[in-house]
């Protein structure tokens, strides 16, 4: 008797496994899906520019006229930590360009934000101001002093991603304080 039901629960548990299996084949085939789509989301960064461009106390700089290929893909703005102001892009080619601004330290900030790349004492000139060009091992940047904060175009993107990043740059002044 033992040995007829240890034979059914063999075969019960195997029966089983195909019901499932077959179900979840049944329920794979039948859930949409694109295998064309692309897995990074888009974010919407008006908002928080809106937001930023009354909290922060230097012109915040975003991006105007990208090329329609261009996607944002972060953004957000820390207050406690230097009033830093991040929006990341991917470029047409997918490669990774941000836009860093903040009041901290040039000499600290720019490394940080640009994975310890380095002044290379070069100047290139973007949309008549003149930009610091820095070198990194994973990323360039290109850096713009301004009166009380930095502003930082880096990423992997190749040279050309960055200038086209800070030609599209627009700022406008901080908000006058409330009376």
């Amino acid at each position: 008797m033992a040995s007829k039901r240890g034979k059914q629960t063999v075969r019960d548990m195997f029966l089983s496994t195909l019901v499932i299996a077959a179900c979840a084949g049944v329920i794979y085939l039948f859930i949409p899906k694109d295998e064309h789509a692309d897995p990074v989301k888009a974010v919407d960064f008006t908002v928080e520019l809106a937001t930023v461009r009354t909290a922060a106390p230097y012109p915040v700089a975003a991006p105007e006229g990208l090329p329609e290929k261009w996607k944002a893909t972060s953004v957000r703005y820390d207050e406690a930590a230097d009033k830093a102001w991040h929006l990341g892009f991917l470029d047409a080619d997918r490669k990774y360009v941000a836009v860093e601004q903040s009041t901290a330290a040039a000499r600290t900030y720019v490394p940080e934000v640009s994975q310890k790349a380095k002044d290379t004492g070069r100047i290139e000139t973007v949309a008549g101001e003149e930009w610091q060009v820095w070198e990194g091992d994973k990323y360039d940047a290109l850096v713009l002093p301004g009166k009380g904060h930095t502003t930082v175009v880096t990423g992997s993107a190749p040279k050309e991603s960055l200038v086209a990043m800070a030609e599209a740059l627009k700022t406008t002044p901080p908000a006058a304080p409330a009376p």
